[in-house]
């Protein structure tokens, strides 16, 4: 076998493997006698059909099947001999292929970067002191009281911290908002709009105008969109409000008793402080855990220097690119929205993307050093669970999993846990003093 590796670029190889003609005709004959087992021909018992009706017959299925067996035995070969490692499926440009000669053909990879591991144990980490306090415990019940607020129509004038209910068409240099950006509708018009009195809600000032209006009462707003604005086209212009106050709303939140209490699935107000300050103290332990792996993979991340492989960079980017658009939609961000920041989002996700990739080869190379190795029934304990929480049998979604490559970067997530495990005990922590929390709202 010949083999001669060309370098494409820092992290991609070319190799192009020549198979001598005799392993080519072994190839053929084990490949023929393994469908020859097998074959049903007219006038034979299975098994018992000459080879040459075989070749005739099954041609196609032979020359498959010969080429599949070729390839995986100087591919690997290759690959050991160059101590190659490859991070991608390999490109298989076929050269020259038929019995009777030799077998070549050109294979396009990508590779891991060389680089020496640094330093991994005894990273230094900084993780604040944190208790969960009785203000804490105030800011949760808080929002628990908000889920469940009562808003009451009051004839008063609007007062800060009252909700206001308002009819408005908007504009911007005359024209309507959405003769800027056609998605922008709910900035051009709105029917029954809740607002908060509260100056920075909705667009900075909006409310401040309306602060002393009655209900039935009508006012323009002027407001100048902030330079930050969702829709870009007239961030730092002036837009001027029609508005109709509809309805001046107090809100009203419940007392903290036992009946409160139950509307959270237990019986008595301590039982849901208790509750409360145990999801606290969950909360704080990740947040502590999050806090200290994400400060081993910037400190690993910057103790590393090597080329990454483009291919794996720009699937990871796509895939960045994708959250960052769900996340955003899911924040009321249109298409149009997003393309206008397209630029920016696939700036923020290539640089994301690359810090991902270099993570996971460094904490790859660091599972193989020091023997890091999950065993299948980790993986099938979290496809069971996940199973659980989506109500799906735990088979199907096995199957399914296994089919979408879902479960490849399942096992990948797992063994990353288990890598920054190991860190985390290796790692020297130091606690300081944890920075003031803000006061919970009125």
């Amino acid at each position: 076998m010949n083999v001669s590796v060309e370098q494409l670029a820092p992290c991609k190889v070319l190799i192009k493997i020549e198979v001598d003609a005799a392993s080519v005709e072994k190839a053929f004959d084990e490949a023929t006698a393994e469908i020859q087992k097998k074959a049903r021909i007219t006038g034979f018992r299975p098994g018992k059909a000459p080879a040459y009706m075989i070749a005739r017959a099954f041609g196609g299925d032979i020359q498959h099947e010969a080429r599949r067996k070729l390839i995986a035995a100087s591919y690997n070969a290759a690959l050991k001999e160059h101590n190659i490692q490859p991070l991608s499926q390999p490109e298989v440009e076929e050269i020259q292929f038929g019995r009777g000669q030799p077998y070549s053909y050109a294979v396009t990879l990508e590779t891991e970067p060389r680089f020496d591991l640094p330093e991994y144990k005894g990273i230094p980490v900084e993780v604040e002191i944190r208790e969960v306090t009785p203000q804490d415990i105030e800011r949760a019940l808080l929002a628990l009281r908000d889920q469940r607020a009562e808003f009451q129509d009051v004839s008063r004038p609007a007062a800060s911290g009252d909700y206001v209910v308002v009819h408005y068409t908007g504009t911007c240099e005359g024209k309507p908002i959405t003769d800027h950006s056609p998605t922008a509708r709910g900035l051009t018009e709105q029917k029954n709009f809740w607002l908060k009195m509260e100056s920075a809600h909705f667009i900075p000032g909006f409310t401040d105008q309306l602060l002393g209006a009655s209900a039935g009462e009508k006012r323009t707003v002027t407001v100048t969109f902030p330079a930050d604005f969702v829709v870009p086209v007239v961030a730092g212009k002036q837009g001027v409000y029609e508005v109709e106050l509809l309805q001046v709303k107090e809100r009203h939140l419940p007392e903290l008793t036992d009946a409160f209490a139950s509307q959270f699935g237990v019986d008595t107000l301590d039982a849901l402080l208790d509750g409360v300050r145990g999801d606290l103290e969950n909360e704080l332990k990740h947040k502590r855990v999050t806090s200290i792996r994400n400060q081993i993979i910037q400190t690993l991340l910057s103790r590393v220097q090597c080329d990454l492989p483009d291919g794996i960079v720009e699937h990871e980017t796509r895939s960045v690119v994708r959250d960052i658009v769900s996340r955003n939609q899911g924040r009321g961000l249109t298409k149009q929205d997003l393309q206008e920041h397209k630029d920016e989002i696939f700036a923020a996700a290539n640089t994301s993307a690359k810090d991902r990739v270099k993570a996971a080869l460094i904490l790859n190379r660091i599972a193989d050093r020091e023997g890091i190795r999950i065993k299948q029934e980790e993986v099938l304990q979290a496809v069971a669970m996940i199973a659980q929480r989506q109500n799906e049998r735990p088979e199907k979604l096995l199957r399914a999993m296994q089919q979408d490559g879902r479960l490849s970067s399942l096992s990948e997530q797992i063994l990353t846990s288990r890598v920054l495990d190991y860190l985390q005990l290796q790692a020297l922590i130091s606690e300081v003093p944890a920075r003031p929390q803000p006061a919970p709202a009125p």
